[in-house]
Protein backbone atom coordinates (compact mmCIF):
# COMPACT_ATOMS: atom_id res chain seq x y z
CA UNK A 1 0.00 0.00 0.00
CA UNK A 2 2.72 2.38 0.26
CA UNK A 3 2.77 2.58 -3.65
CA UNK A 4 -0.85 4.47 -3.71
CA UNK A 5 -1.00 7.86 -2.70
CA UNK A 6 -4.01 10.20 -1.92
CA UNK A 7 -4.13 14.07 -3.68
CA UNK A 8 -7.17 16.43 -2.74
CA UNK A 9 -7.45 19.05 -5.39
CA UNK A 10 -9.44 22.38 -5.73
CA UNK A 11 -9.91 23.74 -9.53
CA UNK A 12 -10.82 27.03 -9.61
CA UNK A 13 -12.17 28.99 -12.50
CA UNK A 14 -14.74 28.25 -15.03
CA UNK A 15 -15.25 24.56 -14.00
CA UNK A 16 -18.62 24.41 -13.37
CA UNK A 17 -21.56 24.16 -15.38
CA UNK A 18 -19.19 22.43 -18.31
CA UNK A 19 -19.03 19.06 -17.90
CA UNK A 20 -15.97 18.81 -15.55
CA UNK A 21 -17.32 16.80 -13.38
CA UNK A 22 -18.23 14.23 -15.51
CA UNK A 23 -14.96 14.75 -18.06
CA UNK A 24 -12.86 13.91 -14.28
CA UNK A 25 -14.61 10.87 -13.75
CA UNK A 26 -14.39 9.76 -17.03
CA UNK A 27 -10.54 10.59 -17.25
CA UNK A 28 -10.10 9.11 -13.72
CA UNK A 29 -11.66 5.84 -15.11
CA UNK A 30 -9.83 5.99 -17.85
CA UNK A 31 -6.52 5.83 -15.51
CA UNK A 32 -7.64 3.44 -13.00
CA UNK A 33 -7.66 5.87 -10.39
CA UNK A 34 -9.95 5.53 -7.56
CA UNK A 35 -11.68 9.01 -5.61
CA UNK A 36 -14.52 11.35 -6.15
CA UNK A 37 -14.90 14.59 -7.53
CA UNK A 38 -17.41 17.15 -6.59
CA UNK A 39 -18.58 21.14 -7.46
CA UNK A 40 -18.24 23.28 -4.04
CA UNK A 41 -20.95 26.11 -4.00
CA UNK A 42 -18.59 29.21 -4.55
CA UNK A 43 -19.94 28.34 -8.13
CA UNK A 44 -16.12 28.47 -9.18
CA UNK A 45 -14.58 25.87 -7.39
CA UNK A 46 -14.45 21.79 -8.22
CA UNK A 47 -13.07 19.68 -5.38
CA UNK A 48 -11.72 16.25 -6.49
CA UNK A 49 -9.82 13.34 -4.75
CA UNK A 50 -7.42 11.13 -6.47
CA UNK A 51 -5.92 7.49 -4.75
CA UNK A 52 -3.87 5.21 -6.86
CA UNK A 53 0.08 5.22 -8.22
CA UNK A 54 1.86 8.43 -7.70
CA UNK A 55 2.37 8.36 -11.68
CA UNK A 56 -1.46 8.22 -12.39
CA UNK A 57 -2.49 10.31 -9.82
CA UNK A 58 0.12 12.83 -11.13
CA UNK A 59 -1.42 12.32 -14.44
CA UNK A 60 -5.21 12.99 -13.50
CA UNK A 61 -3.72 15.88 -11.80
CA UNK A 62 -2.01 17.18 -14.76
CA UNK A 63 -5.83 16.74 -16.62
CA UNK A 64 -7.27 19.35 -14.37
CA UNK A 65 -4.74 21.88 -15.01
CA UNK A 66 -6.48 21.86 -18.49
CA UNK A 67 -10.26 20.06 -18.15
CA UNK A 68 -12.76 19.52 -20.82
CA UNK A 69 -12.59 21.87 -23.65
CA UNK A 70 -15.53 24.20 -22.76
CA UNK A 71 -13.53 24.84 -19.20
CA UNK A 72 -10.92 27.37 -18.47
CA UNK A 73 -9.34 26.64 -15.28
CA UNK A 74 -7.15 29.29 -13.73
CA UNK A 75 -5.67 27.41 -10.41
CA UNK A 76 -4.94 24.28 -9.01
CA UNK A 77 -4.25 23.50 -4.95
CA UNK A 78 -2.83 20.26 -4.27
CA UNK A 79 -3.28 19.06 -0.88
CA UNK A 80 -1.39 15.50 0.09
CA UNK A 81 -3.48 13.38 2.21
CA UNK A 82 -3.28 9.24 3.74
CA UNK A 83 -4.93 7.11 1.58
CA UNK A 84 -8.41 5.51 2.20
CA UNK A 85 -7.96 2.59 -0.06
CA UNK A 86 -11.03 3.94 -1.94
CA UNK A 87 -12.87 1.76 -4.43
CA UNK A 88 -13.46 3.16 -7.66
CA UNK A 89 -14.14 6.91 -8.68
CA UNK A 90 -17.73 8.52 -7.96
CA UNK A 91 -19.63 11.97 -8.64
CA UNK A 92 -20.82 13.31 -5.23
CA UNK A 93 -22.82 16.56 -5.33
Amino acid sequence: MSDIVRRRVLVSGRVQGVYFRQSTAREAAALGVAGWVRNLPDGHTVEAVFEGSRGLVDQAIAWCGEGPPSARVDSVEVFEEPPEGLPSFSLRQ
